[in-house]
């Protein structure tokens, strides 16, 4: 009996696989009519450039993959920010090449024209002019945020490039308001993630993002606010009680700052 049964469940499922054919990796279900025709922009992530068998990028998403891999896989920074910036030139807002996607249009989401914003591209981009030209980089990471202002990260590069801009200031003035908007940037970036009682309740964290936190007591003490400053190394320890950080000397050196 247990036998006859397994044979039936056998032959069941040899008629589902040959009424519907296994998946394949790039067919994206082009048989079910249900399925829309997918945007060249809609995926981001990087993909195995060779796998892409694409000998001349021909549209802003190709542009950004051979990016990628030039910066991940070769190390050839030029070239790579080379086809960032040729990747931007057909996915611009100022040029109207792409467009904000702000809700959910009601049908023919992979279709909208002109397509979405990408973020990833300029997310690249900005970091590799971090230091040879900040101000492009701070635009190319506030774009980011008009595409997906809860993206988390992005304000702590804002505030770092600003902080870069500070350290080379030409006087006094300018070194300060840099490192002003260093610290608004960084308190956006805490901002997207509060710490409320019930967050307290669940996890035990009194602050959160000890590495931004870390960023502001810097900040601070280069303003000589040196209250501000530790009061941030205070919750920098708080952040890193449950959790350490990447850098955990850090966490003995901020107990000898705040004398603990």
């Amino acid at each position: 009996m247990i036998n006859q049964s397994i044979s039936l469940i056998l032959f069941a499922a040899g008629l589902l696989a040959q009424s519907n054919p296994p998946y394949k990796p790039g067919d994206f279900q082009s048989s079910n009519p249900n399925y829309p025709v997918r945007n060249p922009f809609y995926f981001e992530g990087r993909v195995d450039w060779n796998l892409l068998k694409i000998t001349v990028p021909n549209n802003a998403w190709e542009f950004a993959q051979r990016g990628i891999y030039k910066q991940d896989d070769l190390e050839d920074i030029p070239g790579a920010i080379a086809d960032y910036r040729a990747s931007l030139s057909m996915n611009s807002l100022a040029n109207g090449s792409c467009q904000l996607i702000t809700a959910v249009p009601a049908a023919n989401f992979g279709q909208t024209s002109p397509p979405p914003c990408m973020f990833t591209v300029r997310l690249r981009l900005g970091y590799l002019l971090r230091e040879s030209s900040p101000d492009e980089a701070i635009g190319l990471f506030q774009e980011v945020l008009l595409i997906d202002p809860l993206r988390l990260g992005v304000n702590a590069l804002i505030g770092e490039t600003y902080e870069l801009i500070g350290e080379t200031a030409g006087d006094s003035a300018a070194r300060a308001n840099a490192l002003g908007k260093a610290v608004a940037a960084f308190q956006a970036e805490l901002a997207l993630s509060p710490v409320t009682d019930q967050y307290t309740q669940l996890t035990g964290d009194r602050a959160n993002n000890a590495h931004v936190h870390w960023s502001l007591a810097r900040v601070f003490s280069e303003l000589g606010q040196t209250d501000k400053a530790a009061s941030e190394l205070d919750l920098y320890l708080k952040a890193s009680q449950w959790h350490s950080d990447t850098y955990p000397w850090r966490i003995d050196l901020a107990k000898k700052r705040l004398g603990n």
